[in-house]
């Protein structure tokens, strides 16, 4: 029932950030205003009302649950200080992927060599982080928002920056569970924005798949990495085929 009040309260949220009055939602909804209010009053709205109430604010429901957990207090990113703490010491950082992605003590027990007393220390060094909760019987309990994310080129990204360009690249991408996809063109700035939305959308329906097959047994799970990348870039190589007039954005 708190997660039902935390949403409705979200929606609320969403409403004043988009402007809209509850005569406007009860004109979206074709309602009317006191149907509206009632609905917010008693927090009864159908899954279908909640995805209409979401377009008309200009979001989708992944985007109004993501502002549910950041109005509850959910951690959405560490320090640099903090980063480095977990970047410096490899089984730490181990650790904070596993529990990331959501791997039980038993889990991280099993699959790496950490013994019981060495894991236990590093979880609560997470839980001093508040990166997660540490229950009794060793239960881990996550607490980070679904927008949680690495500070930019900060000292974790590095790490994971480094293995990429060194690793991830090290093979040929020819297994029916392997996709890479190169593309090239020229856009127009509305068009630039509108594409990293969308990436961004995919990258939050990637978390939500991590999040809903986290309920599923530990060995039908495998772990996947997902790099989504946007950037103006020219093969180097044909820089000396280029002009002086080269207009930098020619691909």
């Amino acid at each position: 029932m708190a997660q039902v009040a935390a949403l409705v309260e979200a929606l609320k949220s969403a409403l004043k950030s988009a402007r809209m009055t509850y005569a406007d939602l009860a004109h979206g909804l074709d309602l009317s205003e006191s149907s509206v209010k009632r609905k917010f009053s008693r927090q009864e709205f159908s899954l279908a009302e909640i995805d209409r109430i979401c377009t008309l604010c200009g979001m989708d429901i992944a985007e109004l649950v993501k502002l549910m957990e950041s109005r509850q207090g959910r951690l959405q990113g560490l320090t640099v200080e903090q980063e480095k703490e977990i970047a410096g010491d490899l089984g730490l950082l181990v650790v904070t992927v596993c529990v990331l992605n959501r791997w039980s003590f038993e889990n991280i027990l099993e699959y790496y060599v950490f013994s019981e007393h060495e894991l236990v220390q590093m979880l609560a060094r997470l839980d001093r982080l508040r990166i997660i909760e540490l229950q009794p019987n060793n239960r881990i309990k996550l607490l980070v928002a679904p927008n949680f994310g690495w500070q930019p080129n900060g000292p974790i990204e590095q790490v994971f920056l480094r293995a990429i360009q060194q690793d991830f690249f090290a093979t040929r991408f020819n297994r029916d569970d392997h996709q890479l996809t190169v593309l090239n063109g020229m856009l127009c700035a509305a068009s630039n924005a509108e594409l990293r939305r969308k990436l961004e959308r995919l990258a939050r329906d990637f978390d939500q798949l991590n999040r809903e097959d986290a309920g599923r047994p530990f060995a039908e799970r495998k772990g996947y990495t997902l790099l989504l990348a946007l950037r103006d870039w020219r093969y180097e190589s044909f820089g000396p085929l280029r002009s002086d007039r080269d207009p930098e954005n020619a691909g």
